[in-house]
């Protein structure tokens, strides 16, 4: 189980490798992503790119993006959100335009965080039935993970609804062959989603599991995205900080998170964690300059060690 000793604070050298700094997905919108000259300056080659959905984005602007990114180098995995597609024609639509206009052959599958529904479907599971994804040559799926539950899935402040949905897609993929894993949304306690992901594999999940990081931001920016999101126990994390004066004038950067991220992955190898996906909340070039940045410095101390 996880050590709550490792709970002291950290800074960068406490990092025990670059493996995940060394390997991090990231996720852009169509908007933001348009202001970036050229990400092949920017990212790593071949770096998962997930483009958001967000609600009045238009489809073409996704589209467009994606085959940007894709004609760039990088792997593109657009968020295909249930509610959002109206009934399967539109969804075999949509999968159509990503796959022969933008070479795109993954996705991220979502319910979406709308209230009312666009059309027939409510949830990721209907979409993944349809069975549209194999049509069109989807070679690989993702899924989300709550490390802290879902209250629009669980009102009741429950996992019931959120592990059984979980495992149903499970399921979907041993049955379908398909290529899947879960990232999930961004939390700050390492601990915490440590214990979600040993808790879901003792109920059978043994998907590969990206955890969302929140990337470098102001403190005050982290605390209202965590509201939207319904990121309740990590904004406790936030909360403590901000009754730091000298931390709140302080641009938070994901230091803890990583390093406890890192510290039990080394205890633990056997994990089902993967890696991290950052939600660059606080700008895309400031989060890939710290990654870039923090995976430097680890290398260069395991150089250092190497040569003693």
């Amino acid at each position: 189980m996880y050590n709550t000793a490792a709970s002291r604070p950290r800074t960068t050298s406490d990092f025990a490798s670059s493996s995940l700094l060394g390997d991090y997905s990231i996720e852009v919108m169509p908007r933001t992503a348009s202001k970036i000259e050229s990400f092949q300056e920017l990212l790593p080659p071949n770096t998962r790119i997930y483009l958001a959905n967000i609600e009045g984005t238009p489809f073409n602007d996704m589209v467009k993006s994606a085959r940007r990114l894709r004609r760039e180098g990088f792997v593109v995995m657009p968020h295909i959100t249930a509610r959002s597609v109206r009934n399967e024609a539109d969804l075999d639509r949509m999968l159509a335009r990503y796959r022969y206009e933008a070479d795109v052959t993954q996705a991220l599958v979502l319910a979406g965080g709308i209230n009312r529904p666009h059309g027939e479907f409510t949830h990721s599971m209907q979409l993944l039935e349809s069975g549209l994804f194999e049509r069109r040559g989807f070679l690989e799926l993702h899924v989300a993970g709550h490390p802290e539950g879902n209250r629009d899935i669980d009102p009741d402040g429950s996992t019931r609804q959120v592990d059984a949905a979980l495992l149903a897609k499970v399921a979907y993929a041993r049955r379908s062959e398909t290529r899947m894993k879960i990232v999930t949304q961004f939390a700050f306690d390492p601990r915490q989603v440590a214990l979600w992901t040993e808790r879901i594999a003792e109920l059978g999940v043994d998907l590969p599991v990206r955890i969302g990081v929140a990337g470098p931001a102001r403190l005050q920016t982290l605390i209202k995205f965590a509201l939207s999101c319904g990121v309740g126990a990590s904004l406790q994390v936030l909360q403590k900080r901000g009754r730091d004066l000298s931390q709140l004038l302080r641009p938070f950067e994901p230091v803890d998170m990583i390093a406890g991220l890192e510290s039990y992955l080394h205890r633990h190898p056997r994990s089902i964690i993967e890696g991290i996906h950052f939600f660059p909340l606080g700008g895309i070039k400031p989060c890939v300059e710290w990654a870039r940045r923090n995976s430097e410095k680890q290398l260069t101390r395991s150089g250092a060690r190497a040569q003693t």
